[in-house]
């Protein structure tokens, strides 16, 4: 084996960095900010993750959890963030089903 051969399943630093990802997860260390994370991501709207955060931890868990299977059970929706969001809307005017 030549010296070449040996280093030949390295890569380049400059490489590993451009392919690293740096917005995955960032600065996450309790549980609602992982479940917002998750749901914004669920809803392709990574845009607003710091609202979903929110919701995560400031409204009841099973309201959310019912806005988002409506959304996943739904057919053909064009921009399932809007449609998780009049859920919340409507399931928290509907009443203290969460309180």
């Amino acid at each position: 084996m030549t010296r070449g051969d040996s280093r030949q399943g390295m890569q380049p630093i400059g490489k590993i960095l451009e392919e690293f990802n740096w917005d995955k997860k960032k600065y996450i260390s309790r549980e609602f900010q992982d479940y917002g994370y998750r749901l914004a991501e669920e809803l392709g709207d990574l845009k607003r993750k710091a609202l979903y955060i929110k919701f995560a931890k400031e409204l009841p868990r099973p309201l959310l959890e019912e806005a988002r299977t409506f959304v996943k059970d739904a057919y053909n929706v064009k921009n399932k963030a809007r449609l998780f969001m009049w859920k919340v809307n409507q399931l928290r005017k509907a009443g203290n089903k969460y309180q």
